[in-house]
């Protein structure tokens, strides 16, 4: 069942050859996230890696408290949980310059704040060009723009991230009971990876862990969004839109379903392995034509209420400090495990 792997020429030539060439085999279509989905790696894979990273490559340690607190809000505990990495950092970079007290404590220590424009004028130009937004895309707007020093920086971080993320990922293995339910998924639907994370990242997960077999395609940042990699395959199968359902843990995940009018489980953040338990009774409910409606609103408005609207800094009686300490187990916890020896800021 599970397609081979893309070579280097491939994955640089025409990322998309499996989406377009896909084979449909059964009626209905499962689309599923990767990242704080079918692994529990989210938060060390932004707290471990993403962050320090970023802060390294643009000398940002003396704002770490700062940045970190924005980072994980957007990243891990906000509906935009899961987002693309870039548009992460657009984000992150937006909100830190809207802070008169981060700009503030900025200056007085010499830091200088990334340009968030540039990285708006990167995300345009690869949705004008119908682009991947990952490195490739990022290194085809560099030959665009060759004397942006900025660009070559953003790609050094993205590279260095997609290094040192396998060494942490492979350590967490995917929720429990994971292999036989996706081979009961299997039985009746074609399944398919959709992620935003780099495809190498993703097909030696899959692979390390003996879940590949039970997929047709693994699609990662370099094929296009989530939403296009289901888009694509449903057309291509002609599958029926009750007959496509995403899991995933973000809003993301939600949005890039219904973009083709599919259906959406969600793995919400904090309780992910009871909704991987419960997901055999959901799975039956939709092979069975039971699961639009009343049973799907009932998930999707648990959902809501698990993911964050309003950042802590714009709240009423926000204190920088606490606001920082209320994630400070979760990050100390990581460092001890993972990264011993790691910078992490202690409040």
């Amino acid at each position: 069942m599970y397609t081979e792997r893309l070579n280097e020429r491939q994955l640089k030539d025409d990322p998309e050859i499996q989406l377009k060439s896909f084979k449909k085999t059964k009626e209905f279509l499962v689309a599923i996230d990767t990242d704080g989905c079918v692994t529990d790696n989210m938060n060390g894979k932004q707290m471990l890696i993403f962050h320090p990273q970023y802060m390294e490559f643009y000398n940002l340690w003396e704002i770490e408290s700062y940045f970190r607190e924005v980072a994980e809000y957007y990243n891990l505990f906000s509906v935009d949980r899961g987002c693309n990495r870039f548009v992460a950092i657009s984000l992150i970079l937006k909100a830190l310059d809207e802070r008169q007290e981060v700009k503030a404590m900025a200056l007085s220590r010499k830091v200088i704040l990334p340009d968030f424009k540039m990285m708006d004028e990167f995300i345009s130009f690869t949705k004008n060009n119908n682009l991947g937004l990952g490195n490739p895309g990022l290194e085809k707007y560099i030959e665009k723009n060759p004397s942006c020093y900025s660009l070559y920086k953003l790609l050094g971080w993205s590279e260095a991230v997609n290094r040192t993320f396998p060494y942490i990922s492979v350590k967490i293995p995917p929720f429990d009971n994971m292999e036989n339910i996706l081979e009961n998924v299997s039985k009746y639907a074609d399944i398919i990876v959709v992620s935003k994370t780099p495809y190498i990242d993703l097909v030696n997960y899959w692979e390390n862990y003996g879940i590949a077999k039970f997929v047709k395609v693994i699609a990662g940042q370099e094929m296009g969004s989530k939403g296009h990699h289901i888009e694509v395959v449903k057309k291509v199968g002609d599958y029926k839109d009750d007959n496509i359902l995403m899991l995933g843990d973000g809003n993301g995940d939600f949005k890039a379903v219904k973009a083709s009018n599919g259906l959406f489980y969600p793995i919400n953040p904090g309780s992910e392995q009871d909704d991987w338990n419960n997901f055999n009774y959901a799975f039956e409910k939709f092979i069975n034509k039971e699961y639009k409606g009343d049973f799907e609103e009932g998930l999707l408005l648990r959902f809501k209420n698990s993911l964050l609207t309003n950042p802590p800094w714009l709240q009423t009686g926000y204190n920088h400090a606490n606001s920082y300490r209320q994630k400070q187990s979760i990050r100390r916890n990581l460092y001890e495990k993972f990264n011993p020896s790691g910078r992490l800021c202690v409040l």
